[in-house]
């Protein structure tokens, strides 16, 4: 057995949308603006920690 901790993947920006409810071009939007959940830029991609946007809903509502 590995000592190594399992960690979350990373969700898509899909996967966001279909969490939060908003539109893939709604979170484009806020990572724009400067807005919404914590996101990260990996290449090309946007990709965003489970537990940061679960936290930045709670905070939001």
């Amino acid at each position: 057995m590995s000592n190594v901790s399992k960690i979350d993947p990373l969700w898509t920006v899909d996967e966001v949308s279909a969490y939060l409810g908003v539109p893939v071009k709604t979170l484009y939007q806020w990572k724009w603006r400067g807005e919404g959940p914590p996101v990260r830029k990996i290449g090309r991609h946007l990709r965003y920690d489970p537990a940061a946007v679960r936290a930045w809903a709670t905070a939001a509502a």
